[in-house]
């Protein structure tokens, strides 16, 4: 037995790149054990994963925990945002997941907005003006090019759903997820009949939408994974819902979330709409709403940038004049599907550490641009900014962000805050609280605070500047051999 103090619970992250696993102890906040196993992403014009692999992951991790994943009284999973998975008759994948970050189906989104009544009509419906990254444009994507696929659907998932229904053997989601795949309206909180009906997308393919705090299920799938009978699976979340519930976060607290993707968050009592699209009006996990801006290019952009100067990411120089927009994978934030690398003010005397702080700039600039729009209008704009993720703990984009945004910026010390987010959900299934509450409880946004700096107007006016100018080479499609 672990010296836990209380009922331990599981928390997953399961995100593009890898499975993570928390065994946390639900009176203390304690980490007891963890796992973690990789995936693997297609490259090309597509992003995509095989959904097996997500199981044998998790099933690694957990198997990496050793004994306190078996004493475990309750998990909950949390996973990457959007990805169409499609399932047979029989619960197998009927092709690779699409991922968020594929964006092959920019043509059927502006497609869909025209269709349905145009931007602010979909903000309105759904919370969200669909861009390729949303789930509804997958599907119409693959109607479109792969139509026996979509003939042989027997379910359609997200990720986390699933992974949750091969836990617990029911199909389920939950609001938070849901409110992502452009199929969900925030305004009834349900699937969108007419929504569904113009994509072709049979409601009965979809899972049951699970309230804050209800119980998802079991778990089933007892001789493949170490739990034992009885186990209570939550309804899990999307990864920025969890994590927001892994900080406890309160309405108007600023978040830059510093990943594989950037995105900026905050919890907001009112349900967000914005017709231009920059922001998405998500749900959150608890009942309250999260509107989100993402950028498809950060850490793992910024670090391409390195390898190619052959520099450690850590080595930036000041310098002015030059601009490197990092939309390396097209971009969403802002709305650049078909975009690339754009370097603008090259001189002789211009330095490799130069190139790679206009990196972390451009990828920076792109998040700082949406924070305003995520904060409700009461929001304290001088408070600390919560810096989480990969690239939270580095010192360039540390000061980066602090320079770019003039504000001080808090570092959390709890890492893995996806899966402590899941774990404080499952805890919340066994203590009646609120997972926001609990993981308040267990300290877990406690970090140093970094004081503000001047705020580089220049830097922002430059960039801005650029991505203005730049526009056409942006927006045209380019042909790649």
């Amino acid at each position: 037995m672990s010296a836990a103090e209380g009922p331990l619970v599981v928390g997953v992250d399961t995100s593009t790149q890898s499975t993570k696993v928390l065994v946390v102890d639900a009176s203390t906040g304690r980490v007891v054990a963890s796992g973690q196993a990789p995936h693997t992403v297609s490259t090309g014009a597509g992003r995509e994963s095989d959904p097996r692999q997500w199981w044998d992951a998790l099933r690694e991790a957990l198997h990496q925990c050793g004994d306190a994943a078996r004493e475990a009284a309750a998990v909950s999973i949390g996973g990457q945002q959007h990805g169409l998975v499609t399932l047979d008759g029989q619960g197998d994948p009927v092709r690779p997941a699409l991922l968020w970050n594929d964006v092959r189906s920019a043509p059927q989104a502006r497609r869909l907005i025209d269709e349905l009544g145009g931007p602010k009509a979909w903000a309105e419906r759904t919370g969200t003006v669909p861009g390729p990254s949303i789930t509804v444009t997958k599907w119409a994507w693959l109607a479109e090019n792969e139509p026996d696929a979509v003939r042989a659907t027997a379910a359609v998932r997200l990720p986390h759903d699933y992974l949750t229904e091969r836990l617990t053997g029911e199909a389920t989601t939950d609001r938070g997820d849901a409110s992502g795949t452009g199929w969900w309206a925030s305004g009834t909180e349900a699937y969108d009949e007419e929504v569904l009906a113009h994509i072709g997308l049979d409601p009965a393919l979809l899972p049951r939408v699970v309230r804050p705090g209800e119980v998802a299920g079991t778990v089933h799938a007892r001789d493949e994974l170490p739990f034992s009978r009885g186990t209570l699976v939550a309804a899990g979340t999307g990864d920025n819902a969890a994590a927001a519930l892994g900080l406890g976060l309160r309405p108007g607290t600023a978040v830059l979330s510093l990943g594989t993707s950037g995105t900026v968050y905050a919890v907001s009592t009112r349900r967000p709409t914005d017709p231009t699209g920059t922001v998405a009006g998500f749900a959150d996990a608890r009942g309250d709403w999260l509107p989100l801006a993402c950028t498809l290019n950060c850490t793992l952009a910024v670090d391409r940038v390195a390898a190619l100067l052959g520099l450690d990411r850590e080595a930036v120089e000041p310098g002015a004049g030059v601009t490197l927009l990092p939309y390396l994978d097209g971009e969403r934030t802002p709305d650049l599907p078909h975009a690339s690398g754009l370097l603008h003010g090259l001189r002789h005397d211009t330095t490799g550490g130069q190139l790679l702080q206009a990196a972390y700039d451009g990828a920076v600039h792109s998040l700082l641009g949406a924070l305003d729009l995520v904060l409700d209008a009461d929001a304290d704009r001088s408070a600390p900014l919560l810096l989480i993720g990969g690239g939270a703990r580095g010192a360039a984009w540390q000061q980066t962000v602090r320079r770019l945004s003039g504000r001080p910026v808090q570092v959390p010390e709890a890492r893995e805050l996806v899966a402590l987010g899941a774990a404080a959900q499952a805890a919340g299934l066994l203590t009646g609280e609120d997972p926001a509450a609990v993981a308040r409880r267990w300290g877990t946004a406690h970090g140093p605070v970094l004081d503000a700096v001047e705020r580089d107007e220049r830097t922002l006016a430059r960039i801005a500047g650029v991505l203005s100018d730049a526009a056409p080479l942006l927006e045209r499609e380019s042909n790649r051999n």
